[in-house]
This record gives C-alpha cells, sequence and structure tokens, in this order.
C-alpha cells in the first residue's frame, strides 16, 4: 500500500491552497463589506495627517469604538504595497491563513492520533467564515488568530502543567494582549475564562504563582492599555464613553427570549458552518464527543467550556452577526476532528459522495462564469484563473477513489468552490468605482492636493477613496450647504445631482457601476453582452461638479 507523501500531511498544504484558491476574493471589491470603509478610510486619513493614532470616519468625525490594530493594519497594507483595495486586505489574508499552522501545532500537542493535526487543519482551513473573514479588512480574523495564538500557550500549559516552559505563558500573555487592541472586551472576557478554567479545572491545575510571570504580563499590559491611555489623554471622557457604548451599550442585549433564540441560533449555526465535516458521522457524535473527552480532558474540557462561553457572549449581542463565533472556531475544529477521527478512522463513502457534490457545483459555476466573462470580454488573466480552476477539479476527480488522498482531495473540492465563485463575481465587482474617478481626475488635470467633497452613500465614498489615495483630500458631506468654499470640487450621486440640478453645472459622469437593487437586470446584461447600455439604465452613477469652473 503506497504512502502518502510526508508533504501532502503538513500543514503547509492547506495553507499554501488556502491562499491560492481563496486569494482572488481579496484582489478587488469582491464582496466588499460595508465596515470595510472605517479602516479603509481611516488609513487614508493617517497618511495624509501624519497622526497614526487617531481614527477618523470619511466626513471627517472621530471613531473610537474599535482599537487601533486593524487600521494599522490596512495603513500597514497600504504602505507597502501602494493604496488599493486588495493591498487594504492582503495582511487579514495571510493571517488567516496563519490560523492553521497554529491549529495544526496545537492538535499535534493535544492528540495521541498522527492523524488529528492533518485533519484539523483542513476543517479550519475549509471553514466558510474564516474564508470571507480573511478576505476583508475587519478585525474579526485578526481576533481569531490572536486568540488561537493564546490558545497555543493554554495548550501547552495544560499539557505540561506546571513545569511548562515559558514561551507558553509568552503566548498567551500576548496573544490576548493583541487580541485586545484589535477589538477590545472579548478578547480580555475569553481570557478571564480561560485563566479561571485553568486555575480550577479537576484534571490539570495550573498554580497561580506559574501564571504571574511579570514580564509577559507587564508587555501585555503596555500592548493592551498604550493605544487607550493616548486616546484618554487626548480626548478624555469622549473617548471612553464612545467605546464603552459601543463595546458594551449598543451591543449587549437584555431581553431573555432574544439570548434564547441567539443561543440556538449560534449553537445551529456553529454546526452548520463545520458542513460537511460534522456529518461524515453524525449519528456517532455524542459518542464521539464522550471518547475524545475521555483521552485528553483537560484541552478537550477547555475546548468545550471556551466554546461555550462565546456562544454565550454572542446570544446576548443585541444584533447577531456569524462573524462573532470567530473566536473560538479553530479550536472547534480541533475538536471535530478528533470526534470525527473516533468515529471515521478511515475513509468513508460520505467523503467520496462530499467530493463529487462539491466538484459537481464546481462545475456548473464554472461553467456559468466561462458565459459570463465570454459575454463582457474579460481580460486573459481571468481565462487563466478559470484554466486553473477547471484543471485542478478535473485532477482531483481523478483522485477522489484513492484513499491516502481523500482529506486532502475533499478539502481542495471545497476551497475549489471559493476560486470558482469569485470568476461569477467579478463581473459583479467592475469596474471599480476608484480606478474611474482616478483616470477622470489624471485626464482632467485635477491638481494633486485639491479638495473633494463627496455627497453619497459613504461605502461608496470608500471605494472611491481608495482609488484617489491620500493625493487628494476627499470629505464626505450630507448636503451641499455643508460643504465649505475651499472644496472645490464635487462629487455626487443621483438623488443629490437631482437636487443640485439648476445650482450647479453638473460637468459629467465620473463613475459608473453597478447597482445592488437591480441584481435581476445586471446578471441578465452580463450573459447577453449589452453591459454598458444596460449599466447606464440600470446603474448608480456618481457625477463631477466644479464649482468654481476656469
Amino acid at each position: 500500500m503506497n504512502k502518502t507523501p510526508g508533504w501532502i500531511n503538513s500543514y503547509g498544504f492547506p495553507m499554501l491552497a488556502f491562499l491560492v484558491l481563496v486569494g482572488p476574493f481579496a484582489l478587488d471589491f469582491h464582496l466588499h463589506y460595508p465596515d470595510e470603509m472605517y479602516y479603509t478610510d481611516a488609513a487614508i486619513r493617517m497618511m495624509q495627517n501624519g497622526d497614526y493614532l487617531t481614527t477618523y470616519l470619511g466626513s471627517g468625525e472621530l471613531r473610537f469604538k474599535k482599537p487601533i490594530l486593524t487600521y494599522w493594519f490596512v495603513l500597514a497594507g497600504f504602505k507597502t504595497f501602494g493604496v488599493a483595495a486588495y493591498s487594504s486586505r492582503i495582511l487579514f489574508l495571510l493571517f488567516g491563513a496563519g490560523i492553521i499552522p497554529l491549529v495544526y501545532h496545537i492538535a499535534k500537542m493535544v492528540g495521541r492520533s498522527n492523524k488529528l493535526p492533518i485533519w484539523s487543519a483542513w476543517i479550519v482551513a475549509t471553514h466558510p467564515i474564516i474564508i470571507f473573514s480573511s478576505t476583508r479588512s475587519i478585525p474579526d480574523i485578526l481576533l481569531a488568530f490572536f486568540m488561537t495564538l493564546a490558545a497555543v500557550g493554554i495548550t501547552g500549559l495544560l499539557k505540561y502543567g506546571n513545569n511548562s516552559p515559558k514561551k507558553y505563558l509568552w503566548f498567551f500573555y500576548l496573544g490576548l494582549a493583541f487580541a485586545f487592541e484589535t477589538k477590545g472586551l472579548p478578547a480580555a472576557a475569553l481570557g478571564l475564562v480561560a485563566i479561571a478554567y485553568m486555575l480550577f479545572n479537576p484534571w490539570q491545575r495550573i498554580k497561580l504563582m506559574k501564571l504571574l510571570y511579570l514580564p509577559a504580563i507587564a508587555l501585555a499590559l503596555f500592548i493592551s492599555l498604550f493605544w487607550f491611555v493616548a486616546m484618554y489623554m487626548k480626548f478624555g471622557s469622549i473617548y471612553l464613553d464612545s467605546f464603552l457604548e459601543d463595546q458594551v451599550g449598543m451591543r449587549v442585549g437584555s431581553r431573555i427570549w432574544m439570548i434564547v433564540k441567539h443561543f440556538i441560533f449560534a449553537v445551529l449555526l456553529m454546526v452548520g458552518l463545520f458542513l460537511p465535516w460534522v456529518s461524515l458521522k453524525i449519528k456517532a457524535l455524542p459518542s464521539g464527543l464522550k471518547s475524545i473527552f475521555s483521552q485528553n480532558k483537560a484541552f478537550f474540557g477547555f475546548a468545550i467550556i471556551w466554546t461555550l462561553s462565546i456562544i454565550g457572549m454572542t446570544a446576548m449581542v443585541s444584533t447577531f452577526y456569524e462573524r462573532y463565533l470567530l473566536p473560538v472556531t479553530p479550536i472547534s475544529a480541533i475538536l471535530l476532528a478528533g470526534i470525527v477521527l473516533k468515529t471515521t478512522p478511515r475513509p468513508t463513502n460520505a467523503m467520496k459522495l462530499w467530493t463529487k457534490v462539491f466538484l459537481g457545483i464546481n462545475w456548473l459555476v464554472l461553467f456559468v462564469a466561462l458565459f459570463a466573462h465570454v459575454g463582457i470580454g474579460s481580460s486573459f488573466w481571468i481565462y487563466g484563473q478559470w484554466i486553473i480552476g477547471f484543471g485542478l477539479s478535473i485532477l482531483l476527480w481523478k483522485k477522489v477513489n484513492q484513499p491516502n488522498y481523500q482529506l486532502q482531495v475533499l478539502g481542495l473540492s471545497i476551497l475549489l468552490l471559493f476560486l470558482s465563485v469569485s470568476l461569477v463575481t467579478h463581473p459583479l465587482s467592475i469596474p471599480n468605482q476608484g480606478r474611474q474617478v482616478q483616470a477622470y481626475i489624471s485626464t482632467h488635470e485635477i491638481p494633486e492636493n485639491s479638495k473633494i467633497a463627496f455627497l453619497g452613500n459613504l461605502h461608496y465614498a470608500s471605494k472611491i477613496r481608495i482609488g484617489l489615495g491620500p493625493e487628494y483630500f476627499m470629505k464626505t458631506f450630507s448636503s451641499l450647504e455643508e460643504v465649505p468654499e475651499s472644496y472645490a470640487y464635487i462629487i455626487c450621486d443621483e438623488p443629490n445631482k437631482r437636487a443640485l440640478d439648476g445650482l450647479l453645472p453638473i460637468k459629467d459622469v465620473v463613475s459608473l457601476n453597478w447597482d445592488p437593487k437591480y441584481i435581476k437586470e445586471m446578471i441578465m446584461s452580463i450573459l447577453n453582452g449589452n453591459t454598458t447600455e444596460e449599466k447606464m439604465k440600470w446603474g448608480k452613477k456618481y457625477y463631477w461638479i466644479e464649482r468654481f469652473p476656469a
């Protein structure tokens, strides 16, 4: 019997597959998440004013709702790769992929089975919320990474007890510190749960004096608190009130029925998001949980408590988002892998069936994508991506029945679906509005450092602001009356254009893109190949106005 090559069973394989197959979603405005604008707008403002601590909205208002680290990640991407959509996301994609080796190493410390690490790696690599969050410049994937780093420390402490090397204390405290500087109180709450568990669990208790490692604690407190202290010293109680209102006041609900409803939904979603892995032996899951728990009670007890804690905290928020489950998803992946391996030690017909299902969906999506791109005449690179996707699907189909590769083939068929879907969403995300405005400004020789007022949707404003970069100061206003005379240029949407007719000369359509309200018309026009005409009819138009024409 042929053995699987060693590199196939390493974390590097799912990590590379994740980067290559998921990466296209991070390249442009695919599934652009509205919250990204807070961080990209603030990062561009930082580049303009040289203040890397204070965060502003596109309207110029202060924003204190989230700590500084996410803004710095976006800023680092802009500084390294230039101001663009992909550069705002590149570090988030890398840190999302970085969760995979962390999970692999935790599983290696935990289990007796040599299969547990690679199964855990593939399960977390194919998790849809991990994938989508890694392609957005929002805090959640960073929080998940740093909480998983803290979990590396917890696992080491639980494994080696009071004789554990000090590196695990560093992992624990620094992971919590960076997590706190990413999203604030949720990290602190999970950290307290972990400390309480290590002190009081009945299987492997850690002494308080062991946890009181002052060098790691001191550095962690500095990382956690320096930005908060700086903001408080600069802005006082205004800053603190705004932060606490977002972290607690606007989030936490008190209605019992709402909490119960959110808890049930969170449990169901937690399970559902682990498809198809959770379905491999779904009837045996309770017995599998009992079996895996008995093998390493200290760790799997921690995994269960941590998972229930985040589900409980998520249940109490007034508005539920699936990404709130991210911090414990990596640990839950290890727990699930252990259960599945207890009930499914060998490849099964269920794995073959799921692989064929995903490959079938891939072929359907690839066919739709090819039809669409032929209609709009896409670039060579898009067709190259399509060829890679189709070729890989054929290769995977040939490997479906080979037992040594079933895990990898199933994992790749799931990740491949995201590559295929990105080919379908691409026509809906182009042309890039920022590049349209940038091209117009370049053609019409608008001087750098010009002040531009924007009247319209904040989400679309952020896309245009990325296109303009720090060379042009664009600020969002709610009406013409608020725009100072120093702003010589205005970009406005259709409703504001109607209000300005007769007051100011409307020069050109400077940006034209799809309007999500007309998704049916979008799709039909792409399929029919008449995108320009239909886009003028159904699209979202932005107009260029010169207040003081020469």
